[in-house]
């Protein structure tokens, strides 16, 4: 049982200087940012287990890298909207209903996992830049820096993927 000074200390809102309304924009577009960046992970990961084929070596590697890299970021992300004093969704029910990047159930070719993990990246891209302006709006600097930081691993994912294909096919 708390005493009176943490219950009143318990009671007081968040004074981070942004408003709990925006608070709340932000963490609803950072629950999708989360649950697009958990569904990635949980397709790279599926992928890195189940490649096959004459590019198996370096697919299983990059896939490894990516999944292992998303998965930190899940942890950053939630951790934001903690920080922001919301809760994170946690369960794939959760995620599933925001998300929108398609949950994958079989095992495409490598070629075709290259080509869903390049449009998985740009759908996490395209949801953190949507947040960016609800964070200019409230001057969320944190955030934004987070969804920069993002977007940067996302480009740069998409573009070695992209690579690997358009190197395969040229030969």
């Amino acid at each position: 049982m708390p005493n009176k000074i943490q219950a009143e200390f318990l009671d007081q809102d968040i004074n981070i200087g942004i408003s709990e309304k925006d608070r709340k924009s932000v963490c609803r577009g950072l629950s999708k940012l989360l649950a697009d960046s958990y569904l990635l992970y949980l397709k790279t990961q599926n992928y890195h287990w189940n490649v096959t084929g004459k590019m198996f070596q370096p697919l299983h590697t990059l896939f490894e890298e990516q999944y292992q890299e998303l998965a930190a970021s899940v942890d950053t992300i939630a951790e934001r909207i903690r920080a922001l004093g919301e809760f994170a969704p946690g369960s794939f029910n959760s995620f599933i209903k925001v998300t929108s990047i398609k949950e994958e159930t079989g095992i495409p070719t490598a070629e075709e996992m290259i080509i869903n993990l390049v449009q998985g990246h740009e759908a996490v891209v395209t949801t953190a830049r949507e947040i960016i302006p609800l964070t200019d709006k409230c001057d969320d600097d944190v955030t934004a820096d987070l969804l920069v930081e993002r977007m940067q691993k996302h480009e740069k994912y998409a573009w070695m993927l992209r690579s690997m294909i358009s190197a395969n096919r040229a030969h």
